[in-house]
């Protein structure tokens, strides 16, 4: 299993291999890089496309200290350290998205470009919070019921979607005490919303128009304070994880971003 120590932490990762200019994918909240295979299947034949799993997601153990997508961001960076990349393409789908604005503000010259799906630089909405509190509270006291799975799947990937199947699976066999840890870095995360214009790479941002998690006057926000946009793809009936159930437009969108830089 292709592991990269950094500060004690073994980060699982996948790397296509190939020459260029890699592009990293990081994933969303109780998600893992098995979220990115439509897209490593499409673009491993002319890209390296690297994936990993950050802390307490996948197969990447969490840790008793309590980090931030920060700390998320110099992981990432020791992963791209110990697979001698200088720079790349970072992409981030809403939780990975938050991790790649923060490597983009930590280590500028690093990022040749951001690929930003479903995803935002503030905080959680207040009026989701207290929904997801309760969620958190119910998973950790009492277990994932089938309904409670029900909601999140809802949410994040979409309702009823035949994708849901396989992610439900892997909720369940969590050990519900190990949520706490990553939800608290979810939900306590600062607002990087007035650094955007720090940012000089050429971005794309890219979401689901039927995405309730983050709405996509979000995405139009960010993108308007990303100095180096290239616009907003609206990915047609999509939820929160659009290049996992509609990857054929978020392909096309992330290669023609890929070829004009």
């Amino acid at each position: 299993m292709p592991v990269a120590t950094i500060r004690g932490l073994q980060l699982y990762y996948e790397d296509t291999g190939g020459t260029g200019l890699p592009l990293v994918l990081s994933h969303g909240f109780l998600m893992d890089s098995d979220m990115f295979q439509p897209q490593v299947r499409a673009l491993s034949g002319a890209r390296r496309v690297i994936t990993w799993d950050q802390r307490g997601n996948g197969r990447t153990a969490s840790t008793p200290e309590q980090f931030s997508y920060w700390d998320s961001a110099d992981d990432l960076a020791g992963i791209l350290d110990h697979l001698g990349v200088e720079r790349a393409v970072l992409g981030g789908m809403s939780q990975g998205g938050f991790i790649a604005l923060r490597f983009a503000l930590a280590h500028p010259e690093r990022t040749a470009g951001l690929v930003l799906i479903d995803t935002q630089s503030g905080q959680e909405d207040p009026e989701k919070t207290m929904q997801y509190d309760l969620m958190h509270e119910v998973w950790v006291g009492s277990g994932p019921s089938d309904q409670l799975l029900e909601m999140v799947a809802a949410i994040i990937i979409g309702n009823r979607r035949p994708e849901s199947a396989a992610w439900v699976h892997k909720w369940k066999a969590r050990e519900p005490q190990s949520l706490t840890p990553i939800y608290r870095t979810l939900m306590d995360r600062d607002d990087v919303t007035g650094r955007l214009g720090e940012i000089r790479a050429p971005a794309l941002v890219i979401h689901g128009t039927e995405d309730v998690a983050i709405d996509l006057s979000r995405a139009e926000q960010l993108c308007a304070k990303l100095s180096g946009c290239r616009g907003v793809v609206h990915v047609d009936g999509a939820g929160h994880a659009s290049n996992l159930t509609h990857p054929e437009p978020v392909n096309r969108a992330i290669e023609d971003f890929l070829a004009s830089l």
